[in-house]
């Protein structure tokens, strides 16, 4: 091929008008991304950015919304345990899944309903 993909930039989540202060509460709150500033001319489109480490998350705005399901970024933890904890501390629940050998993970929605599933290798 003339051309080479070299990495993900960002994922974009879809969140309904108004998320922005639940996306940070979620997001940047409960699970520690760093929210990073919009483009001038992408903030009248509402939504929320964050980042972790090369990647960044995009909460945009959908109307009308409907929630990803089955559709979802899947995270690296290290540590997973401690992830676990900290989301029973904080009110978030999740389902636990060993249905992928080698993998300790879990499955979790975020205030909008998005799947988001969070993984360690063994």
């Amino acid at each position: 091929m003339p051309f080479v993909i070299k990495k993900i930039d960002h994922v974009q989540l879809a969140a309904p008008k108004g998320c922005e202060n639940l996306a940070r509460e979620f997001f940047g709150s409960i699970l520690g991304l760093i929210e990073v500033e919009k483009p001038e001319e992408l903030k009248k489109r509402g939504g929320v950015w964050f980042e972790f480490g090369t990647f960044q998350i995009h909460i945009g705005v959908e109307e009308p919304f409907t929630p990803a399901k089955k559709a979802h970024p899947a995270f690296v933890v290290e540590n997973i345990q401690e992830l676990k904890n900290h989301l029973r501390e904080k009110a978030v629940s999740f389902t636990e899944d060993d249905n992928l050998p080698g993998a300790d993970r879990i499955h979790v929605h975020d205030p909008f309903g998005n799947r988001l599933e969070f993984l360690e290798w063994q």
